[in-house]
C-alpha cells in the first residue's frame, strides 16, 4: 500500500510541476526559440527532447545535444553532424540537394578543426586545407569548378602568409606574391587572361599598398 501510495505522489507531482523536464518527441517546426533556447510554442520550458520531420535531432534543457540530421526540401540528406551544449561538436558532413558531397570535416567547440573539405555543386574539389580553433592554418588549396587550381598557399591564424598563387580558370597565371598577416608584401605580379602583365596592379607592396 505504501508503494502505491508513493508512485500515486510522484505521477501527481509530475503532472502539476511546471519545472519538471520531460523527453518527448514533437516536430522541429514546432518549436521556438528564445534568447537562444528552444522551447515547444506552448512551453515555458526550455525543451528536452527530440525532433521529426526534415530536422532530427536531440535537445537538451533547450539547446541542442547529440546526433543532428536535416534534409532539404527534396527529401536529400543536407547535414548530418553532431551537437553539445548547444555547438557543433565531432564530424560533420553536407550535401547538396543534388546529393553530392558539398563539405566535411570536424568541429570543437563550435569551431572548424583539422582538415577541412569543400566541393562544388558539379562534384568538383573546391578546398583544401585545416584549421586550427576555427582559423585556417596550414597549406590552402582551391580550384575553380572545371578543375583547374584557383589559389595555392599558406595560412596562419587565418591570414595568408608567405607565397601564394591564384590562377585563371583557364590555367592562366592571374597573380603571383607574397603575402604577410594576410596583406601583400615585396613585388608582386599580376597577369591578363592573355598572359601580358597586367602593369596597373604590378609592383611592390608593403602592408598591402602598392608602394612602387
Amino acid at each position: 500500500m505504501k508503494k502505491l501510495t508513493l508512485i500515486l505522489s510522484l505521477i501527481f507531482i509530475v503532472t502539476l510541476s511546471p519545472n519538471v523536464v520531460m523527453s518527448k518527441t514533437v516536430k522541429y517546426e514546432d518549436l521556438v526559440t528564445r534568447k537562444g533556447l528552444y522551447y515547444r510554442k506552448s512551453s515555458d520550458v526550455p525543451f528536452t527532447g527530440k525532433t521529426t520531420g526534415k530536422t532530427q535531432g536531440t535537445f537538451k534543457n533547450g539547446k541542442k545535444d547529440g546526433p543532428y540530421v536535416r534534409y532539404h526540401k527534396n527529401g536529400q540528406l543536407f547535414l548530418k553532424t553532431n551537437y553539445k551544449d548547444g555547438k557543433r561538436d565531432g564530424p560533420y558532413i553536407r550535401y547538396y540537394d543534388n546529393g553530392r558531397l558539398s563539405s566535411k570535416g570536424k568541429q570543437k567547440d563550435g569551431k572548424h578543426e583539422g582538415p577541412h573539405v569543400t566541393y562544388h555543386r558539379n562534384g568538383q574539389l573546391q578546398t583544401k586545407g585545416t584549421y586550427k580553433d576555427g582559423k585556417e592554418e596550414g597549406p590552402y588549396v582551391s580550384y575553380h569548378d572545371n578543375g583547374q587550381l584557383w589559389f595555392k598557399g599558406t595560412y596562419k591564424d587565418g591570414k595568408e602568409e608567405g607565397l601564394g598563387v591564384t590562377y585563371y580558370n583557364n590555367g592562366q597565371l592571374w597573380f603571383k606574391g607574397t603575402y604577410k598577416d594576410g596583406k601583400q608584401e615585396g613585388p608582386w605580379v599580376w597577369y591578363k587572361k592573355d598572359g601580358t602583365v597586367w602593369e596597373k596592379y604590378t609592383g611592390t607592396f608593403k602592408n598591402g599598398v602598392k608602394v612602387k
